[in-house]
């Protein structure tokens, strides 16, 4: 018997196998995280030594080359990773208008993630990572609980 293709990887596998890279990495991930600037990312992980990792997933081409919003996530973690899925064209992460010096580079699939660039860390404001820290610290928190108890109606607030 023929053996199935595999169906094409989505952002939610994509989230999977960069949150295990993650978590060997010693950073707590948390999935569609909104942001004090009102913006959503796709991953916010948080480090022991409490510095934020952000990681901003794209799965096409498309989608990669319309976002302008992007480069407002800098001013919201010590660290930015763009993630794709395996397979993914990765020529324009090299071009100016991805900033390769500012950003690292994970490509991952349902298990696990690739780092092919590293992203260099830079300083996020004291009173900005202690808002974010907090934020992040609730929602997570209010997550647990959501999910230790269906019925109740959690809201999740910024």
């Amino acid at each position: 018997m023929a053996s199935q293709p595999l169906a094409p990887l989505t952002a939610p596998d994509v989230v999977r196998g960069v949150s295990r890279w993650l978590v060997r990495a010693g950073v707590a991930p948390l999935a569609e995280v909104p942001l004090g600037c009102g913006r959503r990312a796709d991953i916010v992980g948080l480090g022991g030594d409490g510095r934020l990792t952000l990681v901003e997933i794209k799965v096409s081409l498309a989608d990669l080359r319309g976002d302008r919003k992007w480069p407002e996530y800098l001013d919201w973690c010590d660290r930015f990773f763009w993630a794709v899925p395996a397979g993914f064209p990765l020529g324009d992460f090299d071009t100016p208008a991805f900033r390769p010096e500012a950003t690292g580079l994970l490509v991952a699939d349902r298990f696990d993630a690739e780092q092919l660039r590293s992203a260099p860390w830079h300083g996020l404001a004291p009173a900005r990572r202690k808002a974010e820290t907090l934020r992040f610290a609730r929602r997570a928190a209010l997550r647990v609980a959501a999910m230790l108890d269906p019925e109740a109606a959690f809201e999740i607030s910024d």
